[in-house]
C-alpha cells in the first residue's frame, strides 16, 4: 500500500531531517514508528501526506509512493480522496466548533453529500459513544483525550485506507491510550484500514503493531515484526527503560556507517 524508498528531507534547504528512511506498509497492517522526540517520525509522516511545503520543507531525495502512485505528482487533497489521512500531533481541532462539527469537516473535505455525512457520523458514534454524548458540546470545552478521539474521528469520517497517526497518546491519561488503541485495532480488525503510527510511547505502539521501525536522529537504527523488537535487548535499553541507555545509545552511534545508523 505505502512504499518509502530511501527519502531524505531538508528543511529551508539547510536542516536536514532525514537521511536515507525507508519503509513499507502492507495493506491492513498496523506499522509502528517508533523513537525519542526529534528522531524524524513528524517528519516522515508529513513526507508521506504531502505537507512538507507547508513548512518550508522538501523532499530532497527519494520516493514515496501510495497504491503505486508517487506522492510528488498528487496535492494533499488528492491523497486524502485517494483514501491517504494524517491526524496531526496536538489534535488541532476547531475549538469553536461543536464536536460534531468538527467530525463533519472530515467528511466534507473528502466531497461526501448529505446522506454520506450522515451515516460516517453514525458510524464513528458507534466506535466512540462518549463523542455522541457530547456531540454539541463546543471542542475547545472537551477534555484532551475527547479531542484526540475527535481528530481521530474526523479522519475516519471519509473512511480512509491508511491513517497516518501522529503521536496519539501524548498529553493523555494511560486509560485513554489504551482506549483508542483498542479502537485502532478494532478499525484495523474489522475493516481492514491500515495504520501508520508514530510514537514515543513504544511499549503501547508494539502491543498492537504488527511490524515496527525505530528511528534515531533521521535515520531507521531498527526495523522488524514488533514482536521481535519488543524482545530485543537493545531496543528495551534505547526506548523501554531497559536501564542501560547510556551505553545502547553509544553502541548504536559506534555501529553508525554507510550512511545508515543499525542498532547490534
Amino acid at each position: 500500500m505505502l512504499v518509502v524508498e530511501h527519502i531524505e528531507v531538508v528543511y529551508e534547504d539547510i536542516i536536514v531531517a532525514l537521511r536515507g528512511i525507508s519503509l513499507k506498509v502492507p495493506k491492513g497492517a498496523i506499522v509502528a514508528l517508533l523513537g525519542a522526540n526529534g528522531s524524524g517520525k513528524t517528519t516522515t509522516l508529513k513526507a508521506i501526506s504531502g505537507l512538507l511545503p507547508a513548512e518550508r520543507g522538501r523532499l530532497a531525495g527519494g520516493t514515496v509512493s501510495y497504491l503505486g502512485r508517487l506522492v510528488g505528482e498528487q496535492a494533499p487533497r488528492d491523497l486524502v480522496r485517494s483514501g491517504l489521512v494524517q491526524v496531526l500531533e496536538g489534535r488541532h481541532c476547531f475549538p469553536h466548533l461543536t464536536v460534531e462539527e468538527n467530525l463533519q469537516t472530515g467528511a466534507l473535505a473528502g466531497g461526501a453529500g448529505r446522506r454520506e455525512v450522515k451515516w460516517a457520523l453514525e458510524r464513528v458514534y458507534a466506535y466512540f459513544p462518549r463523542l455522541k454524548t457530547r456531540r454539541h458540546l463546543p471542542c475547545g470545552y472537551a477534555s484532551g483525550g475527547e479531542q484526540q478521539m475527535v481528530a481521530v474521528g474526523r479522519a475516519l469520517m471519509g473512511r480512509p485506507k491508511l491513517v497516518l497517526l501522529d503521536e496519539p497518546s501524548i498529553g493523555l491519561a494511560p486509560q485513554v491510550v489504551a482506549e483508542i488503541f483498542e479502537i485502532v485495532r478494532e478499525l484495523n480488525r474489522k475493516e481492514g484500514t491500515s495504520f501508520l503510527l508514530a510514537e514515543q510511547n513504544v511499549k503501547m505502539a508494539l502491543r498492537y503493531a504488527d511490524f515496527g521501525y525505530v528511528l534515531e536522529t533521521g535515520r531507521v537504527a531498527a526495523r522488524g515484526p514488533a514482536v521481535e523488537l519488543a524482545a530485543r535487548a537493545d531496543v528495551k535499553d534505547l526506548y523501554l527503560g531497559g536501564g542501560a541507555g547510556a551505553s545502547a545509545a553509544e553502541r548504536v552511534r559506534r555501529r553508525a556507517g554507510n550512511g545508515v545508523t543499525t542498532l547490534p
